[in-house]
């Protein structure tokens, strides 16, 4: 039964692809069973693509898949759960010596650069994506698109929320990262079917509701200031629970409702603070984590903390897509043809999802057995498989050769673009161009 699932899974991704779809899919098994790789063309060497090395630069350039059929099509393979967990994130394609390609910004990257600075020139790519276990480095994209010059990871998470969620069955819960929790991303996705979990930093400041119209002049947006890094500020929780826990000891959790930041007055949270306490001193071991709920029935207190755990599994996914999945490999020269490659990562992830108990692990010398596949276990033992299932790729058909380049055709030097650099304030989303 999960064979035919993913045999039909593949003959319906391979429709959605549009032009140069054979060339396109080949391409994707391609880089499924390709373990290294230095450029492009490396991926026309494996034996699954059955064309020439050219026809890989040829299906980026005509190929349009299409997002909004294809995450559907990922829908229809999520199972049934009451309440799905979903993950926003975005992470950076670092280009810096491109000259010649458009809509370059400047985004940041937490990993040590050479200069020391955590920023670096490139573009910028926002994803959503399902989490369907408890544990483990399973995440399952549904859109894996680029935040345009003009646009921002907050507007653009936002986005991608509203697409998935009017497909959905039932509501979803989303999990963000600190960046994400703040006021305009609470107003962005007021009016969207979905819970919120956020992490905030520990210095921010929240207020509670306003006291009652005293009938004397304006009526008062915030009540009483909340500062996260100053606990004289802090007034009585309304639940206080601690618990031990098998891995990280001792562990206590408090919440305050009815909490909003100072550009949301109109949406109330629910404040968590979650401390691991050492077992003998009962002193703080870590750093207190912040967690903000917006929705409309928050978990039970001792789930809700490890909810927000299951995030990071889109972390592990940006490592497949970098390191297994050779995202960030290619040097392509314009945008278009960054996010039709892009494209291909949702795509290649859902069939090593639906594959985990099909493959026959394929180990390396030096790697242990595991419990469960992870998707880089799943990938290098796929070609067996693809070759047992067939490609719904239609084979190549022999044609005549190019004439090539005229001779004493002149080439003409291609343009260069200047990074753009974001505005901030009223004109936010306006670019900047700097060189």
């Amino acid at each position: 039964m999960k064979f035919e699932q993913l045999r039909e899974f593949r003959q319906q991704a391979y429709e959605c692809l549009g032009n140069a779809k054979d060339a396109t899919f080949e391409l994707a098994d391609a880089i499924m069973t390709t373990r290294h790789v230095s450029c492009l063309g490396d991926l026309a060497l494996n034996p699954l693509f059955r064309r020439e090395w050219s026809s890989v630069y040829e299906a980026l350039q005509d190929c349009r898949p299409d997002r909004d059929q294809l995450m559907q099509l990922y829908i229809q393979q999520m199972s049934q759960v009451e309440r799905p967990v979903l993950a926003i994130d975005h992470t950076a394609w670092l280009r810096p010596h491109a000259p010649t390609l458009k809509e370059r910004t400047y985004e940041h990257q937490p990993t040590a650069l050479p200069h020391g600075i955590p920023v670096g020139i490139g573009q910028g790519y926002s994803t959503i994506a399902l989490i369907p276990t408890i544990s483990g480095s399973w995440a399952l994209p549904l859109r894996h698109e680029r935040i345009t010059s003009w646009d921002n990871p907050i507007g653009k998470g936002a986005e991608q929320l509203a697409q998935v969620c009017e497909y959905l069955q039932n509501r979803p819960i989303a999990l963000f990262d600190s960046e994400y929790g703040c006021a305009p991303l609470v107003k962005a996705t007021a009016a969207i079917a979905a819970d919120k979990l956020m992490r905030i930093r520990s210095n921010r400041c929240l207020w509670s509701t306003p006291p009652a119209y005293s009938g004397r002049g304006r009526s008062k947006i915030h009540g009483n200031q909340f500062k996260l890094n100053d606990s004289s500020s802090w007034w009585e929780p309304e639940q206080t629970l601690e618990s031990l826990e098998p891995k990280l000891g001792r562990i206590r959790l408090r919440t305050w409702d009815n909490l909003h930041f100072r550009g949301s007055p109109k949406h109330p949270m629910t404040l968590i603070l979650v401390e691991r306490l050492d077992t003998v001193t009962g002193q703080l071991k870590t750093q207190p984590l912040w967690l903000v709920w917006v929705g409309v029935q928050m978990p039970p207190l001792t789930e809700i903390w490890q909810l927000y755990l299951r995030r990071f599994a889109i972390e592990h996914w940006y490592r497949l897509a970098k390191q297994t999945l050779h995202w960030t490999i290619p040097k392509l020269s314009t945008p278009e043809q960054c996010e039709r490659w892009s494209d291909l990562m949702p795509l290649l992830t859902w069939q090593l999802w639906l594959a985990q108990d099909l493959v026959r692990e394929i180990r390396l010398p030096w790697q242990k057995p595991l419990p469960e596949l992870t998707p880089g276990r799943v990938a290098q033992s796929m070609l067996p498989l693809l070759i047992r299932i067939g490609s719904p790729a239609v084979a190549p058909k022999s044609r005549g050769k190019s004439a090539g380049w005229s001779s004493g055709k002149l080439r003409a030097q291609r343009c260069r673009y200047p990074v753009v650099k974001k505005g901030k304030g009223r004109f936010q989303n306006s670019p900047k161009f700097v060189i």
